[in-house]
Protein backbone atom coordinates (compact mmCIF):
# COMPACT_ATOMS: atom_id res chain seq x y z
CA UNK A 1 0.00 0.00 0.00
CA UNK A 2 1.09 3.78 -1.24
CA UNK A 3 5.10 1.48 -2.44
CA UNK A 4 4.87 4.43 -5.00
CA UNK A 5 4.17 7.60 -2.89
CA UNK A 6 6.85 6.05 -0.41
CA UNK A 7 9.91 5.78 -3.27
CA UNK A 8 8.98 9.47 -4.39
CA UNK A 9 8.55 10.71 -0.82
CA UNK A 10 11.72 9.07 -0.50
CA UNK A 11 13.54 10.17 -2.98
CA UNK A 12 12.47 14.02 -2.92
CA UNK A 13 13.71 13.97 0.68
CA UNK A 14 17.36 13.14 -0.30
CA UNK A 15 17.26 14.81 -3.16
CA UNK A 16 16.36 18.24 -0.90
CA UNK A 17 18.88 17.09 1.72
CA UNK A 18 21.89 16.72 -1.23
CA UNK A 19 21.02 20.20 -2.46
CA UNK A 20 20.43 21.54 1.12
CA UNK A 21 24.29 20.29 2.20
CA UNK A 22 25.76 21.42 -1.55
CA UNK A 23 23.78 24.99 -1.35
CA UNK A 24 23.36 25.91 2.36
CA UNK A 25 25.08 28.03 4.03
CA UNK A 26 28.41 26.89 6.18
CA UNK A 27 28.43 28.22 9.54
CA UNK A 28 30.74 26.96 12.23
CA UNK A 29 29.93 27.17 15.84
CA UNK A 30 33.27 26.24 17.96
CA UNK A 31 32.12 26.14 21.17
CA UNK A 32 34.47 27.25 24.24
CA UNK A 33 37.15 24.90 25.40
CA UNK A 34 36.47 23.42 28.70
CA UNK A 35 39.60 24.81 30.69
CA UNK A 36 41.14 21.56 32.17
CA UNK A 37 41.89 20.90 35.90
CA UNK A 38 45.40 20.41 36.89
CA UNK A 39 45.95 17.12 38.26
CA UNK A 40 47.33 17.73 41.88
CA UNK A 41 49.62 14.44 41.76
CA UNK A 42 49.56 13.23 45.92
CA UNK A 43 52.70 13.30 47.48
CA UNK A 44 53.63 10.95 49.73
CA UNK A 45 55.14 11.72 53.29
CA UNK A 46 57.40 9.43 54.65
CA UNK A 47 57.91 10.80 58.65
CA UNK A 48 61.25 8.97 59.10
CA UNK A 49 61.92 8.40 62.94
CA UNK A 50 64.75 10.95 63.93
CA UNK A 51 66.81 8.40 65.51
CA UNK A 52 67.41 6.83 61.89
CA UNK A 53 66.79 10.21 59.84
CA UNK A 54 70.84 11.43 59.63
CA UNK A 55 72.04 7.69 59.25
CA UNK A 56 70.18 7.23 56.51
CA UNK A 57 70.09 10.75 54.58
CA UNK A 58 73.92 9.64 53.12
CA UNK A 59 72.48 6.09 51.80
CA UNK A 60 69.89 7.35 50.39
CA UNK A 61 70.43 10.75 49.04
CA UNK A 62 71.68 9.43 45.28
CA UNK A 63 67.99 7.48 45.02
CA UNK A 64 66.14 10.92 45.85
CA UNK A 65 67.71 13.18 43.31
CA UNK A 66 66.95 9.93 40.83
CA UNK A 67 63.40 10.01 41.74
CA UNK A 68 63.35 13.99 42.06
CA UNK A 69 64.42 13.70 37.92
CA UNK A 70 62.15 11.12 36.82
CA UNK A 71 58.93 12.96 38.74
CA UNK A 72 60.11 16.24 36.97
CA UNK A 73 60.16 14.33 33.70
CA UNK A 74 56.41 12.60 34.33
CA UNK A 75 55.01 16.15 35.32
CA UNK A 76 56.66 17.50 32.02
CA UNK A 77 55.13 15.01 30.08
CA UNK A 78 51.77 15.29 32.08
CA UNK A 79 51.27 18.93 30.62
CA UNK A 80 52.11 18.07 26.89
CA UNK A 81 49.33 15.31 27.21
CA UNK A 82 46.77 17.91 28.80
CA UNK A 83 47.93 20.54 25.92
CA UNK A 84 47.14 18.24 23.49
CA UNK A 85 44.29 16.56 24.39
CA UNK A 86 42.77 20.28 25.12
CA UNK A 87 43.70 21.21 21.40
CA UNK A 88 42.20 18.39 20.10
CA UNK A 89 38.93 17.78 21.69
CA UNK A 90 38.47 21.99 20.47
CA UNK A 91 38.46 20.69 17.11
CA UNK A 92 36.50 17.22 17.18
CA UNK A 93 33.95 19.59 18.76
CA UNK A 94 33.47 21.87 15.94
CA UNK A 95 30.53 22.00 14.66
CA UNK A 96 30.43 22.26 10.97
CA UNK A 97 26.42 23.18 10.19
CA UNK A 98 24.59 24.27 7.44
CA UNK A 99 21.39 26.77 7.07
CA UNK A 100 19.41 28.33 3.76
CA UNK A 101 17.88 30.85 3.47
CA UNK A 102 13.38 31.45 2.39
CA UNK A 103 14.54 31.51 -1.18
CA UNK A 104 16.69 28.11 -1.39
CA UNK A 105 14.23 26.58 0.56
CA UNK A 106 11.17 27.28 -2.00
CA UNK A 107 13.76 26.03 -4.83
CA UNK A 108 14.34 23.12 -2.60
CA UNK A 109 10.62 22.36 -1.98
CA UNK A 110 9.64 22.39 -5.54
CA UNK A 111 11.08 18.41 -5.66
CA UNK A 112 8.51 17.19 -3.17
CA UNK A 113 5.73 19.49 -4.24
CA UNK A 114 5.75 17.95 -7.48
CA UNK A 115 6.18 14.48 -5.96
CA UNK A 116 2.75 15.01 -3.73
CA UNK A 117 0.89 16.89 -6.42
CA UNK A 118 1.73 14.04 -8.65
CA UNK A 119 0.20 11.65 -5.92
CA UNK A 120 -2.63 13.00 -5.24
CA UNK A 121 -1.94 15.22 -1.97
CA UNK A 122 -4.53 17.88 -1.97
CA UNK A 123 -3.09 21.84 -2.38
CA UNK A 124 -4.14 22.42 1.24
CA UNK A 125 -2.14 19.81 2.88
CA UNK A 126 0.64 20.07 0.39
CA UNK A 127 0.47 24.34 1.53
CA UNK A 128 0.88 22.60 5.40
CA UNK A 129 3.38 20.70 4.99
CA UNK A 130 5.60 23.85 3.34
CA UNK A 131 5.08 25.77 6.41
CA UNK A 132 6.14 23.14 8.78
CA UNK A 133 9.71 22.21 6.62
CA UNK A 134 9.73 25.68 6.36
CA UNK A 135 10.26 26.35 10.33
CA UNK A 136 11.90 23.58 10.79
CA UNK A 137 14.77 24.40 8.47
CA UNK A 138 14.91 28.24 6.98
CA UNK A 139 17.65 30.09 8.84
CA UNK A 140 18.17 26.78 11.53
CA UNK A 141 21.92 25.48 11.28
CA UNK A 142 21.81 21.54 11.27
CA UNK A 143 24.32 19.72 11.56
CA UNK A 144 26.49 18.30 8.19
CA UNK A 145 25.05 14.66 7.50
CA UNK A 146 21.57 15.44 9.92
CA UNK A 147 20.22 17.82 7.09
CA UNK A 148 18.12 14.39 5.84
CA UNK A 149 17.24 12.94 9.11
CA UNK A 150 15.63 16.57 10.02
CA UNK A 151 13.90 16.85 6.95
CA UNK A 152 12.05 13.42 7.56
CA UNK A 153 11.50 13.94 11.51
CA UNK A 154 9.66 17.23 10.28
CA UNK A 155 7.62 15.63 7.66
CA UNK A 156 6.45 13.04 9.80
CA UNK A 157 5.24 15.36 12.01
CA UNK A 158 3.18 17.43 9.31
CA UNK A 159 1.75 14.66 8.15
CA UNK A 160 0.71 13.21 11.46
CA UNK A 161 -0.56 16.60 12.27
CA UNK A 162 -2.24 16.28 9.01
CA UNK A 163 -4.28 13.07 9.90
CA UNK A 164 -4.87 14.38 13.74
CA UNK A 165 -8.29 14.58 13.32
CA UNK A 166 -10.50 13.97 16.32
CA UNK A 167 -11.25 9.89 16.29
CA UNK A 168 -14.87 8.37 16.30
CA UNK A 169 -15.74 4.93 17.71
CA UNK A 170 -18.17 4.23 15.05
CA UNK A 171 -18.91 0.38 17.70
CA UNK A 172 -19.83 2.70 20.36
CA UNK A 173 -21.89 4.76 18.84
CA UNK A 174 -23.95 1.99 17.77
CA UNK A 175 -24.07 0.62 21.12
CA UNK A 176 -25.52 3.85 22.35
CA UNK A 177 -28.75 3.66 20.31
CA UNK A 178 -31.30 1.24 19.00
CA UNK A 179 -31.87 1.57 16.14
CA UNK A 180 -28.42 3.02 15.12
CA UNK A 181 -29.33 4.18 11.39
CA UNK A 182 -26.50 4.82 9.17
CA UNK A 183 -26.98 6.01 5.44
CA UNK A 184 -24.37 5.41 3.30
CA UNK A 185 -23.44 7.93 0.15
CA UNK A 186 -21.50 8.84 -2.79
CA UNK A 187 -20.68 8.85 -6.56
CA UNK A 188 -21.17 6.22 -8.82
CA UNK A 189 -19.09 2.96 -9.08
CA UNK A 190 -17.22 4.17 -5.51
CA UNK A 191 -17.55 0.67 -4.20
CA UNK A 192 -20.62 2.31 -2.08
CA UNK A 193 -22.30 -1.20 -2.15
CA UNK A 194 -19.67 -3.54 -1.37
CA UNK A 195 -18.54 -1.33 1.45
CA UNK A 196 -21.91 -1.08 2.96
CA UNK A 197 -21.77 -5.47 3.09
CA UNK A 198 -18.10 -5.17 4.35
CA UNK A 199 -19.57 -2.85 7.02
CA UNK A 200 -22.29 -5.33 7.80
CA UNK A 201 -20.23 -8.21 7.86
CA UNK A 202 -18.17 -6.50 10.42
CA UNK A 203 -21.04 -5.30 12.78
CA UNK A 204 -22.92 -9.36 12.41
CA UNK A 205 -19.14 -10.57 13.75
CA UNK A 206 -19.26 -8.14 16.55
CA UNK A 207 -22.96 -9.92 17.43
CA UNK A 208 -24.53 -7.45 16.24
CA UNK A 209 -28.70 -7.13 14.95
CA UNK A 210 -28.94 -5.73 10.97
CA UNK A 211 -31.32 -5.04 8.53
CA UNK A 212 -29.90 -3.22 4.83
CA UNK A 213 -31.88 -0.84 3.10
CA UNK A 214 -31.67 -0.80 -1.10
CA UNK A 215 -32.50 2.45 -0.97
CA UNK A 216 -30.83 3.23 -4.67
CA UNK A 217 -33.66 2.64 -6.62
CA UNK A 218 -32.57 4.10 -9.69
CA UNK A 219 -30.55 1.12 -10.88
CA UNK A 220 -32.50 -2.28 -10.49
CA UNK A 221 -28.94 -4.06 -10.52
CA UNK A 222 -28.05 -2.00 -7.41
CA UNK A 223 -31.10 -3.69 -5.65
CA UNK A 224 -30.36 -6.92 -6.62
CA UNK A 225 -26.54 -6.42 -5.92
CA UNK A 226 -27.57 -5.45 -2.23
CA UNK A 227 -30.08 -8.70 -1.87
CA UNK A 228 -27.23 -10.89 -2.84
CA UNK A 229 -24.92 -9.54 -0.28
CA UNK A 230 -28.06 -10.29 2.16
CA UNK A 231 -28.44 -13.59 1.19
CA UNK A 232 -24.35 -14.30 1.83
CA UNK A 233 -24.51 -12.56 4.80
CA UNK A 234 -27.75 -13.99 6.32
CA UNK A 235 -29.20 -10.06 6.32
CA UNK A 236 -32.51 -9.17 5.59
CA UNK A 237 -32.97 -6.67 3.06
CA UNK A 238 -35.83 -4.05 2.65
CA UNK A 239 -36.69 -2.71 -0.72
CA UNK A 240 -39.09 -1.44 -2.88
CA UNK A 241 -39.64 -1.91 -6.56
CA UNK A 242 -37.63 -0.37 -9.35
CA UNK A 243 -37.84 3.59 -9.38
CA UNK A 244 -40.01 3.71 -5.93
CA UNK A 245 -39.08 6.61 -3.39
CA UNK A 246 -36.02 5.97 -1.94
CA UNK A 247 -36.79 7.90 1.02
CA UNK A 248 -40.16 5.40 1.39
CA UNK A 249 -37.22 2.24 1.43
CA UNK A 250 -35.31 4.10 4.11
CA UNK A 251 -38.57 5.09 6.27
CA UNK A 252 -39.52 1.19 5.61
CA UNK A 253 -36.01 -0.09 7.08
CA UNK A 254 -36.53 1.58 9.78
CA UNK A 255 -40.07 1.04 10.80
CA UNK A 256 -38.91 -3.08 10.39
CA UNK A 257 -35.96 -2.48 12.54
CA UNK A 258 -38.11 -1.18 15.51
CA UNK A 259 -40.30 -4.00 15.13
CA UNK A 260 -38.10 -6.47 15.13
CA UNK A 261 -35.67 -4.78 18.12
CA UNK A 262 -32.66 -4.68 15.54
CA UNK A 263 -29.49 -2.53 16.17
CA UNK A 264 -28.49 -0.91 13.32
CA UNK A 265 -30.27 -0.05 9.86
CA UNK A 266 -27.86 0.47 7.07
CA UNK A 267 -28.91 2.50 3.99
CA UNK A 268 -27.70 2.48 0.95
CA UNK A 269 -28.35 5.02 -1.86
CA UNK A 270 -28.27 6.35 -5.33
CA UNK A 271 -24.50 6.95 -6.68
CA UNK A 272 -24.81 10.21 -7.56
CA UNK A 273 -22.44 13.51 -9.20
CA UNK A 274 -22.59 16.28 -6.44
CA UNK A 275 -23.48 18.69 -9.53
CA UNK A 276 -26.74 16.74 -9.95
CA UNK A 277 -29.33 19.13 -8.00
CA UNK A 278 -32.08 16.79 -8.31
CA UNK A 279 -30.47 13.75 -7.27
CA UNK A 280 -28.65 15.76 -4.08
CA UNK A 281 -32.03 16.87 -3.48
CA UNK A 282 -33.50 13.72 -3.51
CA UNK A 283 -30.52 12.93 -0.63
CA UNK A 284 -31.30 15.62 1.34
CA UNK A 285 -34.94 13.80 1.66
CA UNK A 286 -33.79 10.57 2.64
CA UNK A 287 -31.73 12.45 5.33
CA UNK A 288 -34.47 14.42 6.67
CA UNK A 289 -37.07 11.65 6.19
CA UNK A 290 -35.26 8.85 8.19
CA UNK A 291 -33.03 11.22 10.72
CA UNK A 292 -30.00 8.69 10.42
CA UNK A 293 -27.49 8.99 13.57
CA UNK A 294 -24.37 8.53 11.11
CA UNK A 295 -23.73 9.62 7.38
CA UNK A 296 -20.93 8.17 5.82
CA UNK A 297 -19.43 8.98 2.35
CA UNK A 298 -17.93 6.13 0.34
CA UNK A 299 -15.15 6.93 -2.06
CA UNK A 300 -12.39 5.17 -4.03
CA UNK A 301 -9.20 5.98 -3.08
CA UNK A 302 -7.81 5.61 -6.67
CA UNK A 303 -9.92 8.68 -7.86
CA UNK A 304 -7.43 10.81 -5.80
CA UNK A 305 -8.07 14.13 -6.23
CA UNK A 306 -11.76 13.77 -7.39
CA UNK A 307 -12.41 11.91 -4.07
CA UNK A 308 -11.14 14.91 -1.94
CA UNK A 309 -13.22 17.32 -4.51
CA UNK A 310 -16.47 15.04 -3.96
CA UNK A 311 -16.22 14.39 -0.45
CA UNK A 312 -16.01 18.17 0.04
CA UNK A 313 -19.27 18.83 -1.75
CA UNK A 314 -21.13 16.12 -0.33
CA UNK A 315 -19.59 17.27 2.99
CA UNK A 316 -20.70 21.37 1.81
CA UNK A 317 -24.18 19.07 0.90
CA UNK A 318 -25.29 17.64 3.80
CA UNK A 319 -22.76 17.56 6.55
CA UNK A 320 -20.62 14.28 6.53
CA UNK A 321 -20.01 12.59 9.69
CA UNK A 322 -16.77 10.31 8.27
CA UNK A 323 -15.97 8.59 5.23
CA UNK A 324 -14.81 4.64 4.31
CA UNK A 325 -12.22 4.71 1.64
CA UNK A 326 -12.45 1.98 -1.23
CA UNK A 327 -9.51 -0.19 -3.15
CA UNK A 328 -6.88 1.24 -0.63
CA UNK A 329 -5.17 -1.95 -1.73
CA UNK A 330 -4.95 -1.12 -5.00
CA UNK A 331 -3.84 2.82 -5.05
CA UNK A 332 0.02 2.78 -4.41
CA UNK A 333 -0.24 6.84 -4.59
CA UNK A 334 -1.97 7.49 -0.97
CA UNK A 335 -2.19 11.29 -1.41
CA UNK A 336 -6.11 10.53 -0.75
CA UNK A 337 -5.79 9.22 2.63
CA UNK A 338 -3.32 12.17 3.55
CA UNK A 339 -5.70 14.27 2.49
CA UNK A 340 -9.27 13.70 3.22
CA UNK A 341 -9.45 14.15 6.75
CA UNK A 342 -7.53 17.08 6.67
CA UNK A 343 -9.81 19.25 3.73
CA UNK A 344 -13.38 17.66 5.64
CA UNK A 345 -12.45 17.88 9.27
CA UNK A 346 -13.55 14.37 8.92
CA UNK A 347 -12.37 11.18 10.17
CA UNK A 348 -12.10 8.50 8.16
CA UNK A 349 -13.49 5.45 9.84
CA UNK A 350 -12.31 2.41 7.28
CA UNK A 351 -10.35 1.10 4.61
CA UNK A 352 -11.89 -1.24 2.00
CA UNK A 353 -8.62 -3.55 1.40
CA UNK A 354 -9.75 -6.53 -0.61
CA UNK A 355 -12.80 -8.10 -2.14
CA UNK A 356 -14.14 -10.30 0.65
CA UNK A 357 -16.38 -9.52 3.05
CA UNK A 358 -13.13 -9.49 6.05
CA UNK A 359 -11.29 -6.79 3.81
CA UNK A 360 -12.56 -3.64 5.72
CA UNK A 361 -9.44 -2.44 7.95
CA UNK A 362 -9.89 0.82 10.58
CA UNK A 363 -8.13 3.34 9.92
CA UNK A 364 -4.95 3.60 11.53
CA UNK A 365 -2.62 7.42 10.91
CA UNK A 366 0.29 5.60 12.46
CA UNK A 367 0.07 2.58 9.93
CA UNK A 368 -0.31 5.20 7.10
CA UNK A 369 3.21 6.84 8.61
CA UNK A 370 4.56 3.87 8.70
CA UNK A 371 3.29 2.58 4.79
CA UNK A 372 5.02 6.06 3.71
CA UNK A 373 8.34 5.44 5.33
CA UNK A 374 8.49 7.71 7.56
Amino acid sequence: MFKFLKDKVKKAVSNISDKFEKEGETVEEVPKVKKIKKVEKKKEVVKDKVEIKEKLREDIAPVVETVKEELKKQEVEEKKKEVKKGFLSSIREKVVTKKISQRQFEELFWDLEVELLENNVAFEVIEKIKQDLAKDLVDVPIKRGDVEKKITTSLKKSIEEVLDVEKVDVIEKIKSKKPYVIVFIGVNGSGKTTSIAKFAHLLKEKGFSIVLAAADTFRAASIQQLEEHGKNLGIKVIKHDYGSDPAAVGFDAVKYAKQKDLDVVLIDTAGRQHSNINLRDEMKKIIRVVNPDLKIYVGEMIAGNDCIEQIQEFNKAVKIDGAILSKADIDEKGGTAISVSYVTRKPIFYLGVGQEYGKLEEFDPQKIIKNLGL
